[in-house]
């Protein structure tokens, strides 16, 4: 859950995660730009940093747990594929990153409020369904499920490894001892994880 990945930073007993030279103090500003040069190790770091305060912000207007986490990730794969958008002349990170999970939290209500405006009046005027409606509402879904189709072709072992990391809000070190697995063996699944990830969403794009 994306409360216990940013728990687990709040406490000073728990070990950190720090896989890029320099990820404690580096700056959402300074990985965010590293990923959008294609450094996953820079991405894992500014997940950590930021996933507390997207799935805060997401639960604060939807006020669905399941449905806050959702578009949590839908913001976080969205932050990954266009980090090259961001401009640190026009704001900062965190503002840029918060922007997008606001208008995807703010889509996701809407989206919910439509829905039962739409049922409510078929009930009441026994009509046949807008189906206009319904087609924007499933475009509205159509990236979360390319993320769980493209979930499915990754191998076993990079698919539990990505989804503790990244559904899961456990870091590194967690997943390693989930897994029963090494570390470094852990980091790398979830990178090579995430690239092949990355590839599939660019396909479907």
């Amino acid at each position: 859950m994306f409360e216990q990945g940013a728990e687990a930073h709040r406490r000073e007993d728990q070990p950190r995660l720090s896989v890029v030279p320099g990820a404690d103090t580096a700056t959402a500003e300074a990985l965010l730009h590293r990923t959008a040069l294609g450094e996953d190790e820079a991405f894992a770091a500014l997940y950590d940093l930021m996933s507390g305060r997207v799935y805060g912000l997401c639960l604060r207007i939807i006020r669905d747990p399941a449905q806050a986490e959702e578009v949590a990730q839908e913001v976080l794969v969205e932050v990954w594929r266009t980090a090259t958008r961001f401009d640190e002349h026009r704001g900062s990170a965190a503002a840029w990153v918060t922007t997008i999970a606001h208008r995807r939290a703010v889509d996701r209500v809407r989206s919910a409020q439509a829905a039962g405006d739409r049922e409510r009046r078929a009930a009441a005027e026994s009509a046949e369904p807008e189906y206009d409606s319904v087609a924007e509402t499933a475009a509205g879904r159509l990236e979360h499920r390319q993320v769980r189709r493209c979930l499915k072709t990754l191998t076993e072992l990079q698919r539990q490894a990505v989804t503790l990391a990244y559904y899961g809000g456990h870091t590194y070190r967690q997943v390693a001892t989930l897994l029963e697995t090494a570390v470094p063996t852990v980091k790398s699944r979830i990178r090579d994880g995430l690239v092949k990830l990355r590839d599939c969403l660019e396909v479907a794009r």
